[in-house]
């Protein structure tokens, strides 16, 4: 699969809340697998995950792909979005 058609896909929590879209991805070029993707957080989102909005651009987080349980016309996730708000990925920057 071409990682570049991920990009702009629908990132939905396990609760049925829409976190943002796929921006990209990290990859473990040693092993060749991708290990994060990296999301894009709506407005919403960076509000309810407790971050500060940037004057441009979004909120971005690396999520661990070991958290996504399906990826068809969405990524769908294994956390919820309080889930998520707890975790380690979430904890960067906030207000």
């Amino acid at each position: 699969m071409d990682i570049s058609k991920m990009n702009g896909v629908k990132v939905i929590a396990a609760d049925s809340y829409t976190l943002g879209e796929v921006d990209g991805a990290n990859i473990d070029t040693k092993q060749w697998k991708i290990t994060h993707l990296k999301v894009g957080l709506s407005d919403d989102a960076t509000r309810e995950l407790g971050f500060s909005k940037p004057l441009l651009g979004s909120v971005k987080i690396c999520l661990p792909v070991e958290n996504v349980s399906g990826y068809g016309d969405v990524v769908t996730l294994k956390k919820s979005l309080m889930e998520l708000k707890g975790s380690d990925e979430c904890k960067g920057k906030r207000k």
